[in-house]
């Protein structure tokens, strides 16, 4: 549209900040763009783009996963380039769960207030309610939270097949439609498990971390969709993780 000519008019546009970072990124190559961040994106084609520089939005999922690994293993992480507003839904869940969550001058910083998370109960919504996209993460925090957590997926189907596969490390999971019941348990116990998704890849990856003993995660190709060298990443924060050739 921003080459189109005359006006284009985006009606129930996304809201997420990857929108907003997109039509700033346009704007600086001399796009013409009003509205992002809105449900109305309204675009005056221009006769040439040029060329820009501009820094990319810190990706706010593999963000907010990175955020839940010390509350499994215990620790504090500071995730660089973090920023709140990207993920204040979330944040607000996890403070809920009994995990502090604060801004520094180089990002976010969380750690684990006591032993265990508390239960939280979670509804997706679209930006800037919790993502979706979080929401398979969440659910394997929750397995070890003291209490019981109610998930509700109101945005995609099918969006708990990574549940059976926890339930085989030793969760508590009763899937009913589009609500998910977690009991939480003490401990989780490795077992080979298989990724349906990208998300569930990463939540089953999270839940081996916690693991007593050994899990493998079979069909990780789902995973590199995501998140970029994520045994390099947790590794340097003393995860025992690595990736295994399936020959």
């Amino acid at each position: 549209a921003t080459l189109a000519r005359g006006t284009t008019v985006i009606e129930n546009a996304a809201r997420e900040p990857e929108i907003v970072d997109l039509a700033q990124c346009l704007r600086r190559m001399g796009a013409q763009i009003e509205g992002e961040g809105t449900s109305t994106i309204t675009v005056q084609g221009v006769d040439r783009l040029g060329a820009a520089t501009h820094p990319v939005v810190t990706d706010r999922i593999e963000l907010g996963t990175y955020m839940l690994a010390p509350v499994f293993c215990g620790g504090e992480v500071e995730c660089l380039g973090g920023r709140m507003d990207l993920v204040a839904a979330f944040a607000e869940k996890l403070d809920a769960a009994g995990v502090d969550v604060t801004e520094t001058d180089k990002g976010l910083k969380v750690k684990l207030r006591g032993d265990r998370p508390r239960a939280v109960d979670v509804v997706t919504e679209p930006f800037p309610g919790f993502p979706t996209d979080l929401q398979a993460q969440m659910m394997a925090m929750l397995c070890l939270a003291d209490g019981t957590s109610v998930l509700e997926e109101k945005i995609f189907e099918n969006r708990f097949m990574h549940a059976p596969e926890l339930v085989r490390m030793g969760a508590r999971i009763e899937v009913h439609g589009g609500h998910a019941t977690v009991q939480g348990v003490e401990t989780l116990k490795g077992a080979p498990v298989m990724a349906t998704d990208l998300r569930a890849s990463v939540s089953l990856i999270l839940a081996g971390l916690a693991a007593q003993g050994e899990t493998i995660v079979n069909r990780v190709y789902h995973l590199d969709r995501g998140y970029e060298h994520v045994e390099d990443k947790l590794g340097a924060v003393g995860a025992q993780i690595e990736r295994v050739s399936s020959t």
